[in-house]
């Protein structure tokens, strides 16, 4: 499941390491590149609930191998058609495709992690870790096709495509006598929605730094060092690998201080870190990028959980939210930072968000750990003992 996660997750991130090709070999303007990541962004925004909808009902593993397949061939077109609109199509096929993987993918990992023992915490860590490295792994991947093909080597990207449906469907069958088909019931406790939108909330201000700092970060560290197109990818793979590794040190956190407190720590880094990039000048700078991948990834499997156990009852519904909803819909606002870097400078276009991981500190005060579905929740207090 980690390892297919990975392959699907390398088309979320490729979309931004294609950014500065469009821009180089098609003029693409800022606000006309952010549109890329927009058309990506909206359209697994949109769906994504709906499939997480569909899979609390029904189980579909069939979904893993078939989103794994579009999402690879939407961005492997991305690159052919010459005109923004085909652009756009293509990039709108890949998000279908992400926002259909996820939630199923979710539900069966969270599954197993519970079943494996020594921390669901740390087993969800190592699921998202695939999809972290996917991120990680996606600029060198277009630098290698991409900037030595041109945008017309594009169809070479379906391969990680192809390797991710294979796993998907060893996975589909490992675990098919533990799938059953039909109307998914049973679920136990009750849906927590306040905490969940205060959580979703967070999750917002998180994915709007997110998608900011992974359009614009390429073209900004090679701005502020001076290093030319090779600092620029060395900056994003400095942003998805220290994410990597965040999100593995998220799941061991959170077992030993608690999944909130470990999250509220990480919005607080944040805040720090993104101020400093904004600031800093010189490879100085990708120190902070790293600091930032940090803040921004160690919580990433932590949202996943907490939403899960805070709707027990839609755990499909849950899972696409924190990880599709709530994470692209920061590709929403990324059209107005490219006009205000085309207004401004891209260093101006990066101030908003310092704010935005204050904003989701504040609504994660007072937000208490749910009760894993499952699990006793507090013992009820002795009754006085009769006369």
């Amino acid at each position: 499941m980690s390892l297919g996660h990975a392959c699907v997750d390398v088309y979320q991130g490729a979309v931004a390491a294609l950014v500065p090709f469009f821009v180089a070999e098609r003029a693409y303007t800022y606000a006309a590149a952010s549109a890329v990541v927009l058309a990506a962004s909206l359209v697994s925004s949109v769906v994504q609930p709906l499939f997480g909808a569909l899979t609390d009902r029904w189980a579909m593993p069939w979904l893993l191998p078939v989103s794994a397949l579009a999402a690879g061939a939407g961005v492997a077109a991305s690159g052919v058609g010459g005109s923004p609109a085909l652009t756009l199509a293509a990039v709108a096929v890949s998000g279908v495709g992400v926002a259909a993987y996820h939630p199923e993918a979710a539900r069966a990992a969270r599954a197993a992690a519970d079943r494996g023992g020594g921390g669901g915490n740390t087993g969800m860590g190592w699921f998202a870790l695939g999809g972290n490295v996917g991120f990680a792994l996606a600029p060198l991947l277009v630098a290698a096709v991409v900037g030595t093909g041109g945008l017309g080597a594009s169809p070479l990207l379906v391969v990680p495509a192809v390797v991710g449906a294979v796993l998907c469907a060893a996975a589909t069958r490992a675990t098919k006598a533990r799938v059953e088909a039909g109307p998914r019931t049973g679920a136990v406790g009750s849906d927590d929605w306040g905490s969940f939108l205060r959580l979703s909330g967070a999750l917002v201000c998180r994915s709007i730094v997110f998608v900011g700092m992974s359009a614009f970060v390429p073209l900004y560290v090679r701005e502020r060092t001076g290093g030319g197109d090779v600092a620029g990818t060395v900056a994003l793979c400095v942003l998805y690998a220290g994410g990597a590794v965040g999100t593995l040190a998220g799941g061991r956190l959170a077992d030993r201080y608690g999944r909130v407190a470990v999250v509220r720590w990480s919005y607080t880094l944040t805040v720090l870190a993104v101020a400093a990039v904004v600031l800093v000048s010189g490879p100085a700078v990708l120190l902070f990028v790293a600091l930032t991948s940090a803040g921004l990834y160690v919580p990433f499997s932590l949202h996943v959980t907490l939403g899960q156990d805070f709707l027990p009852r839609r755990v499909g519904t849950a899972s696409g939210v924190t990880l599709g909803l709530a994470v692209s819909v920061g590709g929403l606002v990324a059209p107005a930072l490219g006009a205000l870097a085309d207004a401004t400078s891209l260093r101006t276009a990066l101030v908003p968000l310092v704010a935005l991981p204050a904003l989701g500190r504040l609504l994660l005060c007072g937000l208490r750990e749910p009760v894993p579905p499952g699990e006793p929740g507090p013992a009820p207090l002795p009754r006085a003992a009769s006369a």
